[in-house]
Formats: structure tokens, C-alpha cells, sequence
């Protein structure tokens, strides 16, 4: 009897045991991490000049891969991502337009939006040529950020500005986002070719493999 009775306590004593274990190990186990809140983009704005691009670009293929269409409410730009919704006001006059970013451009020092023909029209702009105006975010694509960090490629720094351009003419002929930015080191001056902007770290690393396939020592540049 005695030993069945200190048989029954032993088990007693190592289930609490068990028990007291189990309930220190889920006393240490981390929390799951709480889900990170995106503050939406709606709403959010800039300030800046715009101006307007039509028959010489109609036909063209963007940047987003759509063709342009001048008739069409698009824009181009390096400020938003690709597919963004936007509204333009223009601060001169109070009209307002609805637009879709499908470009990067434009590539003019000052300048934060390229209207479609149709889009400039719609807010007197046409005649003018640009106005100051205030872009409003009303949608963003998956994956975008309203207002973010963008990312460039450069392909090429150079002291020779004719090389710079050598470089740029070669890759303009298949790419509509390369630019030169003048640059200072020192007493010297650069001129850098670059391409984008791209609205991801992702899409401006393909970029850069597909430039270093073709030789080019190019790298990723964050702004």
C-alpha cells in the first residue's frame, strides 16, 4: 500500500513538474509581432511646376509600357510611382484634372509633372506652356509609396561631358528615362548618366543587371 501510494505521488510530482515547465516556456515565448499599420496615400501632396508633352511623343511607347496617348488623362513623372491617380489643380486659375502616371519624365531641371495634351487642356494650360500646380494623391499602386524613397541607375561617370552623351544618345535609343546630372568633386566636374527614377529598389536592380550585361559598370542610387 505504501508503495503504490508513493508510486501515485511520484507521478503527482512529475506532472507538476510538467505543468510548471510548460507554463514558463509559454511565459517566455515572444508575442507574434502586431501587424505594421500603412498609412494611406490618399491626400497626400506637392507643390511644384508642371508642363505639358504631346504630338512629338504620341505613339511612343511609356515607361509603364502603355502607348502614348495625347487624347488620353496621363501624365509622366519621377515624383510618384507608375500608376498612381492624381489630382492636378492648377494654382493660377483653381481647375482641376484627374490623371494617371504611366511616365517618368519630365527630365527638366524644376520641373515635377508632364501633363498629356489633353490633362493641360483641361486646366488652361496649354497656351502657358506650364503652370505651378498642387498634385494630390488619390491612389496608389500595391506596392508603392505615395511620396517615397525613389531609386536611379547610373551607368556612367564621366570628366569628357561629349562622352556623357555619347553614352546617354546610346542608351536613349532604347530606354525613354536617361538623363545626365552635372556633378562637382573638388575642382572637377562629372557628368553622370543615369536612368529612372523607378518606384522600387527591385525594378532599378533589374535595370542595373541588364546594364551591366551590356558592359556598363552600373550601380543602384537611392533618393
Amino acid at each position: 500500500m505504501e508503495r503504490k501510494t508513493a508510486h501515485r505521488g511520484a507521478r503527482f510530482g512529475a506532472l507538476m513538474l510538467a505543468a510548471a515547465l510548460f507554463a514558463a516556456c509559454s511565459a517566455t515565448r515572444p508575442a507574434p509581432p502586431a501587424p505594421i499599420a500603412v498609412a494611406p496615400a490618399n491626400g497626400a501632396s506637392i507643390v511644384g511646376v508642371a508642363s505639358w508633352y504631346g504630338p512629338g511623343f504620341n505613339g511612343h511607347r511609356t515607361s509603364s509600357g502603355a502607348v502614348y496617348n495625347q487624347d488620353d488623362l496621363t501624365a509622366a513623372s519621377t515624383a510618384f510611382p507608375l500608376g498612381s491617380r492624381l489630382r492636378v489643380i492648377n494654382l493660377v486659375n483653381g481647375k482641376a484634372v484627374d490623371v494617371t502616371v504611366n511616365d517618368h519624365g519630365p527630365y527638366v531641371k524644376g520641373r515635377k509633372l508632364d501633363l498629356s495634351r489633353r490633362a493641360a487642356r483641361e486646366i488652361g494650360m496649354i497656351g502657358p506652356g506650364t503652370a505651378p500646380v498642387r498634385m494630390v494623391v488619390l491612389e496608389t499602386p500595391a506596392g508603392g509609396s505615395a511620396l517615397g524613397e525613389r531609386y536611379f541607375v547610373q551607368v556612367g561617370s564621366f570628366a569628357d561631358p561629349a562622352h556623357a552623351e555619347s553614352v546617354r544618345e546610346r542608351l536613349a535609343a532604347r530606354y525613354g528615362d536617361v538623363e545626365i546630372q552635372p556633378a562637382s568633386g573638388g575642382s572637377r566636374r562629372f557628368y553622370r548618366v543615369r536612368m529612372g527614377a523607378f518606384a522600387s529598389r527591385e525594378d532599378a536592380a533589374a535595370r542595373a543587371a541588364r546594364m551591366i550585361r551590356m558592359g556598363f559598370p552600373a550601380f543602384v542610387i537611392a533618393e
